[in-house]
């Protein structure tokens, strides 16, 4: 006998679970049929590893069981806190939330998640799979977005990165309006922008399409501190120049009050405009921390971290690696003041992204690795009080060797140029700021690097061993002086070849196709400080 049970509100006297029981015992052999939808919906988007962006596939499952809501596939609490949010705004969109055992995978499953911009993917699955919106139009999007309680998107970070990673890709990205302006910068994307998750809906059902995003952002020419601004050390911003024209390293000694933060803040104005490649890498790097701002489009990043700063904070880090204060340079200048202030250990860290470009930040999970061409802009003091040589000075030699033997000799042997900024004159003090403009400057550094650019297509500061060899390679005059400098310095091969790059970016600011004895003797004089060799 067969038996149909419909389970009807108010007139239900025995439950399902006695029923069942009873046919169990063999009372009556039975079967139940419940009105039941089983349905899988499969979304596109993208998670954060590094500077990648990979696509991440979101898997919506509606099956029988008791109802549940589950996250899977190596979600982070940020994720999985998703159930709530797009429950609540799933319902106060007016759409019926199912009661299924509803199960969300993200493959793949070995790829870590993190943040909320997985919420509007799930909560359209959810809704493609219980037949409430089209599923028929899915696979021509990506989606990313954090949904609120009343199902409005909010801005996520890392949307120009997520945007760059898909550009070679058919499918548009449906973002919150306020990060479609940030990715619509990578110009081959197609970005369309939504408000809430109705307008989504909306589109995917064919009731309003999401217009796609086709301002062009106002971003303004970058404005930077106008290098005439200081007074006097003429050295110091010939030194400048010659840093900027070969993407070299630099640090400066002097007391305090000499200007060299003032020089360091116009550092970045001296370099030459940034392509839309560096532009659209520094951005990204930027946009994966939330930090990304319009206004900063082309503009070259400085970054200057307090001496208290941790070695993650220089390096980057956390459970999802983010990038670091040195990776935040990248494509512009790393200024820290105070060296000596910092710790040994993360001085240190320096040395290998000074050498390669790069950094690695490693877990037990996972390693990322992140850009980091800058250049180093430091600054320090002769002594602990910082006035050396000065009557008021009362610093002992072996408590000017503890100060300067704080700086390894290692992370010493990596920076390129070295120089003295003295103090001010009293007619230099009380005249006026006169001098070269930044834009001066920019365009004879200009004129180098496109000179580097055609002859090795890269800064000198970047010259392997082998083009070093080959570029670099003095007159016998220069061959000879730097000899001597090699004996008397007692410079290392490291040094010995830094030498060399920073004559050959003197030579390129002279427009010489030679270096010559001239550009050596320039460039062994950066290797000096304070007339005291380290």
């Amino acid at each position: 006998m067969q038996t149909r049970i419909r389970w009807l509100r108010g007139k239900g006297q025995l439950s399902l679970l006695r029923f069942m029981i009873a046919g169990l015992a063999g009372r009556a052999p039975c079967s139940v049929t419940l009105p039941f939808i089983m349905s899988l919906a499969v979304l596109k988007s993208r998670a954060l590893a590094g500077m990648a962006a990979p696509e991440v596939t979101v898997e919506v499952h509606l099956g029988r069981g008791l109802p549940s809501f589950t996250i899977v596939g190596l979600a982070d609490t940020e994720v999985k806190e998703a159930r709530e949010r797009v429950r609540a705004a799933i319902q106060n969109a007016r759409f019926e939330f199912p009661a299924s055992r509803i199960t969300v995978n993200l493959a793949p499953a070995d790829l870590p998640k993190e943040s909320g911009r997985f919420d509007l993917p799930i909560a359209l699955g959810i809704l493609a799979a219980s037949g409430q919106v089209s599923g028929k139009h899915l696979a021509e999007h990506e989606f990313a977005g954090e949904l609120s309680l009343t199902g409005e998107l909010r801005p996520i970070r890392g949307a120009l990165a997520m945007c760059l990673a898909a550009r070679g890709e058919s499918r548009s990205f449906v973002l919150p309006v306020e990060s479609a302006a940030e990715a619509a910068l990578v110009g081959a994307a197609t970005i369309l922008p939504a408000k809430s998750l109705l307008d989504v809906c909306a589109h995917l059902n064919g009731q309003q399409a999401l217009a796609p995003y086709a301002d062009t952002p106002a971003v303004s020419a970058p404005d930077y501190p106008d290098l005439s601004d200081v007074k006097g050390q003429a050295q110091a911003k010939r030194a400048l120049e010659v840093a900027a024209a070969g993407g070299h390293s630099l640090l400066m000694i002097g007391p305090p009050g000499t200007g060299k933060s003032m020089l360091a803040v116009r550092f970045p104005g001296l370099l030459p405009p940034m392509d839309d490649d560096e532009a659209l890498e520094a951005a990204a790097i930027h946009s994966l921390n939330g930090g990304f701002r319009l206004e900063q489009w082309k503009r070259r990043p400085y970054q200057a971290p307090h001496h208290s700063a941790s070695s993650a904070a220089l390096v980057g880090g956390g459970s999802n690696p983010r990038p670091g204060e040195i990776s935040l340079a990248h494509h512009g200048v790393l200024f820290l003041d105070e060296l000596p202030e910092f710790e040994r250990r993360v001085l240190e860290a320096l040395r290998e992204p000074l050498e390669s470009g790069h950094i690695r930040v490693a877990r037990a999970a996972h390693r990322v690795d992140f850009p980091a061409q800058f250049q180093l802009v430091a600054a320090m003091n002769p002594c602990p009080c910082g006035h050396l040589g000065a009557a008021r000075c009362r610093c002992t030699p072996d408590q000017v060797a503890r100060y300067r033997s704080k700086l390894s000799g290692p992370l010493l042997d990596r920076i390129d140029m070295t120089i003295e900024v003295p103090a001010l004159a009293e007619g230099e003090l009380q005249g006026k700021a006169e001098g070269e403009s930044s834009a001066a400057v920019r365009q004879r550094v200009a004129v180098a690097r496109e000179a580097q650019r055609a002859r090795q297509d890269k800064p000198n500061s970047r010259l392997a061993t082998k083009e070093i060899d080959k570029l670099c390679a003095p007159d016998e005059t220069g061959a000879q002086l730097l000899k001597q400098a090699i004996a008397r310095l007692n410079l290392s091969a490291r040094a010995y070849h830094r030498v060399l790059k920073v004559a050959r970016t003197i030579a390129d600011l002279a427009g010489s196709e030679r270096v010559s004895s001239t550009h050596i003797a320039e460039a062994i004089h950066y290797r000096r400080i304070a007339g005291t060799d380290f």
